[in-house]
């Protein structure tokens, strides 16, 4: 089963376009975990227990790990979330970018040391760049497109030839670069007239969409801007809101509640 396959079954059997970020911060766990040498793999796969049933899919990004030297337990989560929740797809959020040998070896950290579904990517080096991740024909690519930091206007409006350069990136995904029909795009919450227009360039491809919660982003105005026909297509995360739902002992049943009253929020506006 293919990455895009997996990923629409699970929007149809859970009901769900929510994804669950998983950045820990230890400074943010609670008291009973903090002196525990796999602190982090204990907070991230109770959250993960908790909130499964309301997911489409978990991204942990890996940047919260490695800080923490914590890349062991980063690889012993993946091996929980694919040993206890098979039909939930795992987004490895990198935003990797290079060309030749090193983009091979990214792409082997990501789907063969961690065993991601798909992983997210920076296209600014082009299309080489992309194309030794393609050569997992099962798994998923997110490109950056339209993202969710002000930051993003720096490169990200610029005129190119009479569009803006997230609209170039949007048709190169879904047309030249996308052979092999694994290619999603990521689009900011913060930007839901930009994630219209994505959404009117890429057809059905999907969206990882950053930028609820914590970030600000209008929960309504990104689903109307960035559901497909069929009312699915998205993924749209959250993470602080879910993860620290709770700094006491009931952590993971506050982020269960924080994960059902999203995606209950997010179907509110679903075509169905």
């Amino acid at each position: 089963m293919t990455f895009i396959d997996k990923l629409a079954s699970r929007w149809r059997r859970a009901d769900s376009l929510l994804c669950v970020g998983l950045d820990p911060d230890p400074s943010r766990f609670p008291a009973h975990l903090r002196d525990r040498p796999d602190a982090i793999f204990a907070f991230c796969a109770a959250i993960a227990d908790a909130t499964a049933p309301y997911a489409c899919a978990f991204k942990p990004q890996v940047a919260y790990f490695a800080s923490a030297r914590a890349e062991d337990q980063l690889e012993s989560l993946i091996a929980h979330l694919r040993r206890h929740y098979p039909d939930i797809p795992v987004v490895l959020d990198a935003k990797r970018g290079d060309i030749g040998a090193t983009a091979e070896h990214y792409a082997r950290e990501a789907f063969e040391r961690y065993g991601a579904d798909a992983v997210t990517l920076s296209p600014y080096m082009g299309g080489d760049s992309i194309a030794p991740f393609m050569a997992y024909a099962d798994r998923g690519l997110f490109v950056l497109c339209r993202t969710s930091n002000p930051g993003g206007d720096d490169l990200q409006m610029l005129d190119v030839g009479g569009e803006r350069l997230y609209e170039r990136l949007a048709r190169l995904a879904a047309q030249r670069w996308n052979g092999s029909g694994q290619l999603g795009l990521v689009v900011g919450a913060t930007y839901p007239a930009e994630l219209a227009r994505v959404r009117a360039l890429v057809g059905d491809l999907p969206i990882l969409v950053p930028g609820i919660g914590a970030q600000g982003g209008d929960v309504q105005a990104s689903v109307l801007a960035g559901q497909t026909a069929g009312g699915t297509g998205m993924l749209i995360n959250s993470s602080r809101a879910i993860l620290y739902a709770s700094t006491g002992e009931d952590f993971a049943e506050a982020a269960a509640g924080a994960a059902q009253r999203t995606r209950d929020e997010i179907n509110r506006f679903r075509r169905r």
